[in-house]
């Protein structure tokens, strides 16, 4: 493609150079720069790529893209040299437009908020999945593009590999993408270049702030509220505390859900219930959709969850029928995922991998008045201890029996871990038991669980390894509970 075509949309000043060229690659690494590439030099956290300007000239770069043009920087006749306020939404507004714009070509959903996000894309991708609607996926556990699956490595990649994947997904024949959109995306203009179509708020709490991330909750909240000055429709959760600084300079339609009177869609008269060791949680829904909605998945927080999944499709003409189909049955990976071993009890693998969400997971089962409430989790190595206290400590305050087992130890020894741990549980008055192998924890579990019991696996989720010395090992709490089952059940 021509440069004039990949800057067209591009604010920016020609320092030096012709836009009349070729292009080849776009790239921000600059060990792949080379003839017929243009480079952008962005400024990181940690690293200025413009220190590697001269050698990306060297190699004859057709074009670079920078913020400032160091002082000792040597130009040649080849290195067309272009300048912009923000190289990081500079990179975005680019790969859109080397990759054909093909957010235009798609219907774009974004969802951004402290909890939800993950569940919420999966249920969304179902539902409309089973209306017939081809739907990709980007998210914090992969990105699903029809039958391939990328495991992911930021819950948001960078903005050159989020046009790569919608591209990949118009090319596939889909109709449309849903993602997560977290608030470093957003600060760091991952999700630039383009308008969503529907862009959603679930919730909000602190977290993420410290000095790699967000410097207070409130550059925390401004980056969420990013998304509703970029999207067509905003679709907002009515009940959370912090809606009205969310709206803050919206430029997008207003939709809301939740429990509260006001919301155009509402949810009321939540029931709890247990199923052959399953448990889940039924409502009814009034206001733009009247039904009855049951969902496979335990808690208030699958109220809001599902409650995001029908706001958003119903916009898609997809059936309530379909709605109703879709959720019952529905489980996300790592996420309050069911494994059905047992009629006689329930249990469960679970992402919650510090003490807030630990005490939100364990908090929703108890309302379901189990026989024993049964945690089982390690904390990782290389992390903050203060962790490994709050979580022991929770654990023991609200579950009837802690097993304290290992995580990814890294370069701890996993012992250690423990002992922090139990001084956390010792804290409170929980039974507890320590199985530092981690299949062994699980069998312990299974081998005395007593019927009525909920036993929760969390820390791992979806995650497939254990991480030891530095070395990555497959491990799979679900695979290790089916086989814990079949060895003693």
């Amino acid at each position: 493609m021509k440069l004039t075509d990949l800057v067209e949309k591009l604010d920016y000043e020609l320092v030096y150079g012709s836009l009349d060229k070729d292009i080849e690659t776009l790239v921000y690494d600059s060990r792949k720069a080379k003839e017929g590439s243009v480079f952008v030099a962005m400024v990181g956290a940690k690293s200025d790529a413009h220190k590697f300007l001269p050698g990306v000239l060297e190699n004859k770069a057709s074009a670079v893209v920078v913020e400032y043009v160091p002082e000792d920087l040597e130009l040649n006749d080849v290195t067309t040299v272009i300048k912009v306020k923000n190289s990081r939404l500079a990179l975005a507004i680019l790969s859109a437009a080397y990759f054909g714009y093909p957010a235009d070509k798609l219907k774009t959903i974004g969802i951004t908020g402290t909890k939800g996000k993950t569940t919420t894309t999966y249920m969304v991708k179902q539902i409309l999945e089973n209306a017939g609607i081809k739907t990709g996926l980007i998210g914090t556990i992969e990105t699903i593009i029809g039958e391939e699956h990328i495991p992911s490595v930021n819950t948001t990649p960078e903005s050159y590999i989020v046009q790569e994947y919608f591209r990949k997904m118009v090319d596939a024949g889909l109709d449309c993408v849903i993602m997560e959109v977290s608030s470093q995306a957003l600060k760091l203009n991952r999700v630039g270049g383009f308008i969503f179509d529907y862009g959603i708020f679930t919730n909000l709490s602190p977290d993420h702030i410290g000095p790699a991330e967000h410097e207070s909750f409130e550059d925390y909240l401004y980056c969420k509220s990013l998304l509703f000055r970029a999207c067509k429709h905003g679709i907002f959760n009515a009940d959370d505390e912090h809606l009205e600084k969310i709206l803050e300079g919206h430029t997008c339609t207003v939709e809301t859900y939740g429990l509260s009177e006001g919301a155009d869609l509402r949810a009321s008269d939540l029931k709890l219930y247990t199923e052959d060791g399953v448990m889940g949680i039924s409502y009814k829904l009034s206001g733009i959709l009247n039904m009855d909605v049951k969902i496979d998945i335990p808690g208030r927080f699958s109220t809001y969850n599902s409650l995001t999944a029908i706001s958003i499709c119903r916009h898609f003409g997809v059936s309530e029928e379909d709605i109703k189909n879709a959720l019952v049955g529905i489980h996300v990976r790592g996420r309050v995922q069911m494994v059905n071993v047992s009629k006689d009890f329930t249990i469960m693998v679970d992402y919650a991998h510090n003490a807030m969400s630990l005490q939100s997971l364990l908090e929703t089962l108890r309302e379901y008045n189990p026989k024993r409430l049964v945690c089982l989790f390690g904390c990782g190595g290389n992390r903050s201890r203060d962790r490994r206290f709050e979580m022991g400590e929770i654990s023991s305050k609200l579950a009837d029996l802690t097993i304290a087992t290992s995580d990814n130890p890294r370069f701890e020894e996993p012992e250690d871990i423990l002992n922090d741990v139990v001084t956390g549980i010792k804290k409170a008055d929980g039974e507890y038991v320590t199985i530092i192998d981690r299949y062994e924890a699980i069998e312990y579990a299974l081998k005395n669980a007593l019927p009525g019991d909920v036993i929760v696996v969390a820390g791992k989720g979806h995650e497939d390894y254990q991480e030891i010395r530095g070395v990555k090992h497959h491990m799979d709490d679900v695979e290790m509970i089916k086989k814990a089952a079949k060895a003693v059940l």
